[in-house]
């Protein structure tokens, strides 16, 4: 066991907990194991919580340490005595470890009608090898944060790197769950959500949320400013939503349930300033036929094979106004698609002044598939009317892997500050990366919004190498080239003849 260090963070206490984490996961699959890391995560997180509350009203001394409503008032689960994290360290080396954490999750879910069916209750499993989860127990234990203050920082930042390198490990099937921080950063630097009601019609694990209080944050607001709302159709995903959220201190309404947005729109009757979203794409079994004459299609009826416009009008039909501002995520085919009525849904809603901006983004950002996506802005009260900024940012990020690139934080700021600019009506096009047109310009390219037909083709340098140099010094080059072909060849002709295979 490595030796214990006060504070845990300035050692990557996310990489500690994820490489403990791997070694304890055995033979379980990636898809079910994860909620055995983050069910830890968040116990940890609540048990601190509770006992920084706990420890305070002890030095009050007016006896109040274990009256619930004092806890209560201040949006703090109340932790049994026997599922503190104290306990839990006691029997980190013991072989009922699992059983003491299964219990733990039924006493507080049982003291908490919020957390009622949220907690996973299987860390007793045959499976999970006991002696490593003691140590991945040591490894939370070893989290002071008494002298290092709120433990919500890092227990968070732990939780979404764990969402991360599991949605990295499950692959194709991670997109239920997880969207790249690099994506979700990008829309909200774009839409910029400071105050207001925030929505996510498919929120997955919650991290657009997670992003927006960030932002807030960063721009010196209040958390307290922004109301969360959402809903998730994935029963597992929608409780690590709330489990990711509660760890953030992001009180959020997510419907009581999980549920299909289409089929039971849990927020019917409301509107939101701020609507952040990464639909499935392109996604064909969405109950179309169902939902033919649903009043939310404002702009045309979608089609059943393809729910990308069915996303696309529920979120209009929840934005707020006059001031509503949404971003979302779709599949590049949604940018010029003109079958089944889905070039007619974009040309109304082009037409109804409402998409402030395309950004084409890079290919391979996501786990999930290689493919290239677009985000698009829709606004109800553009600052430059008739107008839409459109990016091509394809050429942009950075390869982390062989497999997968990043949208780094100087690209995001490169976009958002084109919007900035382009809001300001200040912006300085650059061809090949930003322009702007106006509507009669899309009606002209039939309302198609790929960005690249209007950016054109980036600027090449001028070579002022004169002409007749510039061949002489290729034309050597490549008689080099062939020189050293012919040289090759005979080499492998003799080759061969000395093993009797003659050309």
């Amino acid at each position: 066991m490595a030796k214990k260090k006060d504070n845990t963070a300035e050692i990557g206490f996310e990489e500690q907990i994820w490489s403990a984490a791997d070694k304890l996961r055995g033979n379980i699959d990636a898809s079910e194991y994860k909620n055995v890391v983050l069910g830890l995560i968040f116990l940890k997180y609540i048990s601190d919580k509770f006992d920084q509350k706990y420890q305070e009203l002890v030095e009050e001394g007016e006896g109040f340490e274990e009256d619930r409503d004092e806890y209560a008032s201040e949006n703090i689960f109340f932790v049994p005595e026997n599922a503190r994290w104290k306990t839990i360290a006691a029997a980190a080396h013991t072989p009922e470890i699992g059983k003491v954490i299964d219990e733990a999750m039924r006493q507080i879910e049982a003291e908490n009608n919020k957390l009622k069916g949220i907690l996973p209750k299987n860390f007793a499993r045959q499976e999970l090898d006991k002696q490593r989860l003691g140590e991945v127990v040591d490894l939370f234990t070893n989290v002071k944060m008494a002298e290092k203050g709120d433990s919500r920082d890092i227990l968070g930042r732990t939780y979404e790197y764990c969402l991360a390198r599991f949605a990295e490990a499950e692959g194709k099937n991670a997109g239920e769950f997880y969207t790249p921080a690099c994506i979700v950063k990008t829309l909200v630097e774009v839409i910029e959500p400071y105050h207001g009601r925030v929505y996510d019609p498919c929120c997955g694990s919650g991290g657009m949320f997670v992003q927006s209080a960030d932002f807030v944050k960063r721009h010196q607001g209040n958390i307290n400013d922004i109301s969360v709302y959402g809903q998730e159709s994935n029963p597992t995903t929608w409780k690590m939503a709330t489990m990711n959220l509660a760890i953030r201190g992001i009180d959020a309404d997510l419907g009581g349930r999980n549920k299909d947005t289409f089929s039971e729109d849990l927020h019917e009757d409301k509107k939101f300033d701020f609507i952040l979203a990464n639909p499935p794409f392109n996604s064909k079994e969405w109950g179309g036929r169902e939902h033919r004459n649903d009043p939310r299609w404002d702009y045309g009826t979608p089609p059943e094979g393809n729910a990308n416009f069915a996303w696309v009008q529920h979120m209009i039909h929840h934005l707020s106004r006059p001031n509503g501002r949404m971003g979302m995520v779709l599949a590049n085919g949604a940018l010029s698609s003109q079958t089944n009525n889905e070039g007619v849904i974009r040309s109304r809603i082009v037409d109804a002044d409402l998409v402030e901006g395309i950004i084409a983004m890079p290919d391979r950002l996501f786990y999930t598939t290689g493919i290239p996506v677009s985000l698009w802005i829709i606004t109800r009260n553009k600052k430059q009317p008739g107008k839409t900024l459109f990016i091509d940012a394809r050429d942009m990020g950075t390869m982390v892997s062989r497999r997968l690139r990043e949208f780094t934080d100087e690209d995001i700021a490169k976009v958002s500050t084109a919007f900035d600019a382009f809001r300001d009506g200040t912006l300085e096009t650059e061809k090949g990366f930003s322009a702007i047109a106006t509507t009669e310009d899309i009606k002209a390219q039939d309302y198609i919004l790929t960005p690249g037909r209007y950016v054109g083709v980036a600027e090449v340098e001028e070579d002022d190498e004169p002409f007749d140099e510039k061949m002489t010094r290729l034309t050597g080059e490549i008689a080099k080239c062939f020189e050293e072909s012919n040289r090759l060849q005979e080499q492998i002709k003799k080759n061969l003849e000395a093993i009797g295979y003659g050309l």
